[in-house]
């Protein structure tokens, strides 16, 4: 006997609503001769549920994780500890690395910082964490992240804030910040973060560590829980530039087509034999724009200055160049993703698939099973877009965020303009020093303004692409400040031979 088909015919009621989401005027009898000859289509969809479809691999033997218990867990920075040993031998043999929990670890629940995904546990390796393991690195663990990813501050998990270990008063910054805590406390050596608008960078300037944020499509995306995909970058996180160079020759490379947001063309460089080259000769651009921008504190520019001025006295040509576009930046970046995040947040799911790309479909099926009976636990910065975004959907369509992405171009060539006289530009990774935590019961004026207030440097290179790093140019009051090095599409070796060589002076 065969078996009945997984996928029904569409219902009379499930046609009809159908057809009213898509404004088309069906009365009983069409949409029951449309229910008929759609048969076909839906014999295809049980085909495609018989078939077994490619997963991620998942190698070397791990334990079950366990959450730490808060004796253990001072900084709030941990999700799940799961120590997984890598090969014998590689390039990361005796390197203790953690993982943002938006990242695919095989047996360790992903919360990715939300409520929503309680329950979840991935059944694949990210392509990165694959990496990582067979080039010899111990995996500790999954490290907390910002709730869905969306803050710049370290405020807004739903485990409870992350502090930073140099003063516990204060954030880490964000959505990387359990990555930032860990490295900078010294309980592992690197980090693997995600980068929307900042989120490996900006923890990296208020908690004091290096971070970069490759060129758009070096590392492979696959097997991570995306925002939107024209900004979705994953990177290293780590005490050093060297070691962030380091991680970078092992996860950076194309990944078979997995991820359409990979160029072909981008090919990883040696990027540890790259930083004895240092920065003489190098043309470095100071951006005007970037300096004294909204909540720009004074001591931060001084210091990045300060900074730069120490890479002029090693041999670099250090100037002041203007890029007025900048300014406009974040506003193009945001604005530009907004339809794509809608689409993410909604129809897609967080961790949902991309075309041509590979998905992580038990992450699919269970956030479509969750997302409406749990929608209220999505915290405030994720509402407040989301509305944003379905208000202009329902007036324009995808007009402003398809106009945005136009701008981008734009964006990308006044940069590119600059490249052709400058090597890097550098400016602040962030205006300002890192935050006071809020109070639990703070407004959520005040927990969207601690999200998203600090991201207007590190944002628009998400959306055009470029190479960005975070490297700590001082403290100042005990709190970190952070010197962002950006370069042309392409040249993250130049980028990391320049944070290095900042370090070396």
């Amino acid at each position: 006997m065969t078996a009945p088909p997984t996928i029904p015919a569409p219902r009379p009621d499930e046609l009809a609503a159908a057809a009213q989401q898509l404004s088309f005027d069906l009365d009983t009898r069409a949409l029951g001769e449309f229910g008929a000859l759609m048969q076909g289509l839906i014999a295809d969809v049980n085909l495609i549920d018989s078939l077994t479809a490619p997963t991620l691999p998942v190698s070397y033997p791990r334990p079950a994780p366990r959450r730490p218990d808060a004796a253990e867990n001072p900084w709030n920075a941990w999700t799940w500890q799961c120590t997984i040993a890598g090969a014998s031998s590689g390039r990361l043999a005796g390197k203790r690395i953690v993982i943002k929990d938006n990242i695919a670890v095989a047996g360790l629940p992903m919360l990715n910082g939300s409520k929503i995904y309680e329950g979840f546990v991935p059944d694949e390796d990210a392509t990165v964490v694959t990496r990582v393991l067979d080039a010899g690195g111990t995996i500790l663990g999954k490290a907390t992240c910002e709730n869905f990813c969306l803050s710049g501050g370290s405020h807004t998990s739903a485990t409870g804030p992350v502090r930073n270990p140099r003063n516990p008063a204060y954030m880490t910054g964000g959505s990387s910040s359990g990555c930032a805590a860990l490295i900078v406390a010294g309980e592992c050596d690197m980090g693997i973060g995600s980068d929307q608008g900042g989120s490996v960078r900006m923890p990296a300037s208020f908690s004091g560590c290096v971070g970069i944020k490759p060129s758009y499509g070096l590392v492979p995306y696959t097997g991570a829980g995306p925002i939107e995909q024209t900004i979705d970058h994953l990177g290293p996180m780590a005490a050093s530039s060297a070691d962030c160079a380091l991680l970078l020759e092992v996860i950076a490379g194309y990944d078979d087509g997995r991820d359409p947001r990979q160029n072909v063309g981008l090919t990883p460089k040696p990027y540890t034999a790259l930083l004895a080259e240092g920065v003489r000769g190098l043309r470095i651009g100071l951006l005007r724009e970037g300096f004294g921008t909204p909540g720009a504190e004074a001591d931060v520019d001084a210091l990045v200055r300060s900074a730069a001025g120490r890479l002029a006295d090693a041999g670099a040509v250090v100037e002041e160049v203007s890029v007025p576009m900048h300014a406009q930046g974040g506003s193009i970046m945001l604005t530009s993703s907004l339809d794509g995040m809608l689409s993410t947040f909604t129809e897609l799911g967080p961790l949902g698939p991309n075309p041509r790309g590979h998905a992580l479909l038990g992450a699919i099926r269970f956030y479509q099973e969750v997302r409406r009976a749990r929608a209220n636990d999505m915290p405030v910065t994720v509402k407040t877009v989301l509305l944003c975004a379905q208000v202009m959907r329902n007036r324009y369509g995808p007009y402003y965020s398809a106009k945005a992405q136009n701008l981008v171009r734009s964006l990308r060539g006044a940069y590119d303009a600059a490249f052709a006289h400058y090597d890097l530009i550098a400016m602040p990774t962030t205006p300002m020093k890192a935050h006071l935590i809020p109070p639990p019961d703070a407004s959520p004026a005040v927990v969207l303004g601690n999200a998203f207030d600090m991201i207007g440097n590190t944002a628009p290179f998400d959306v055009t692409g470029h190479p960005s790093l975070s490297v700590p140019a001082g403290l100042s009051n005990g709190l970190p400040v952070g010197l962002m090095l950006t370069g042309r599409y392409g040249e993250d070796d130049v980028v990391l031979r320049a944070g290095h060589a900042f370090e070396q002076l």
